[in-house]
């Protein structure tokens, strides 16, 4: 299946006259999670407090359906936000609190998990190629027993930007060269960018000097400052005092992720797909799902 991905020329430039540098290169974990989904765990717990708001980063790619076929079944979250974009592949979508949605090639789902939910993610494929990202978002104290919420976005409702000096941006979240993204978050005020640069160009995208970031390369390889980042790895970009931006620059045809976000300084409780704040609030959690108290589908809608 092709989907049809509608571009758009960029409104402004964005202008960096100081880039950020790579403060350290990460190369993932393999793992698998789900009923044995094999996967990449780029964004591991012990760099949770370094690129705060952000608690994970999975990567997933391959053509074996023996690798993705289980999927992941009914499992809970609480507290947090997930972001799974699909580059290649199918999954379906269900959730307790009545939320249901199939993603499919460039598209996205969103997900509050907040007050806490039960999803499932299953491929509707039994061949070919899966490959994506899932991100988790920490959401602030006062809002992680916030409603559970849900939003699907096909590929064509992800504003993708021409360049102007060549390559386009897909905008998941904030905005890019004078083009708003699908979603705004308050508080963390994510930035999710798919950026595809041509072997030689580079792109510059201004960050607010207080938000933690990264660049995640998936095709290629780029050069930021000195480092460079080859496929498969995270540079983890630095928070020195007078930077206004990153600038990249792709050594041959690349494909990466940008990410970033306004830290939210607080404590981190985590036992699993929960996180809170603080351990009284893990173990009334675990109370609360062992006892049917997350979001459940109205009597009304069943």
């Amino acid at each position: 299946m092709t989907t049809r991905i509608a571009t758009v020329p960029a409104t402004a430039t964005e202008t960096v006259q100081h880039s950020r540098t790579v403060d350290r290169v990460v190369r993932g974990i393999a793992t698998s999670d789900g009923a044995g989904v094999k996967l990449t765990r780029v964004l591991t717990q012990n760099l949770q407090r370094r690129l705060d708001p952000f608690l994970m980063l999975d990567a997933f790619g391959t053509d074996n359906k023996d690798d993705y076929i289980g999927g992941f079944p009914d499992h809970p979250h609480r507290g947090f936000e997930t972001i799974t974009y699909m580059l290649a592949g199918r999954m379906r979508h269900r959730d307790s609190a009545g939320h249901e949605g199939l993603l499919e090639n460039g598209g996205a789902q969103w997900m509050v998990a907040g007050s806490g939910v039960v999803h499932s993610e299953l491929p509707e494929q039994e061949d070919g190629r899966m490959e994506g990202f899932q991100l988790w978002l920490n959401l602030p104290a006062a809002d992680k027993m916030t409603t559970p919420w849900y939003r699907d976005m096909p590929a064509a409702a992800i504003p993708t930007v021409e360049l102007p000096s060549g390559g386009t941006v897909r905008v998941l979240a904030g905005a890019s060269h004078g083009v708003a993204g699908a979603v705004t978050r308050p508080v963390t005020d994510p930035l999710y960018l798919d950026v595809h640069l041509p072997a030689g160009q580079s792109f510059a995208q201004a960050l607010p000097a207080g938000h933690n970031a990264f660049v995640y390369v998936y095709r290629g390889a780029v050069t930021i400052g000195d480092a460079v980042v080859e496929a498969q790895r995270m540079g983890v970009l630095d928070n020195a005092g007078g930077s206004d931006g990153v600038v990249v620059t792709a050594d041959e045809d690349t494909r990466f992720l940008l990410i970033a976000g306004q830290p939210l300084n607080e404590p981190i409780a985590q036992y699993g797909p929960f996180v809170m704040n603080t351990q009284d609030q893990i173990y009334q959690t675990l109370a609360d799902f062992r006892d049917g108290r997350f979001a459940t589908i109205p009597a009304s809608a069943a």
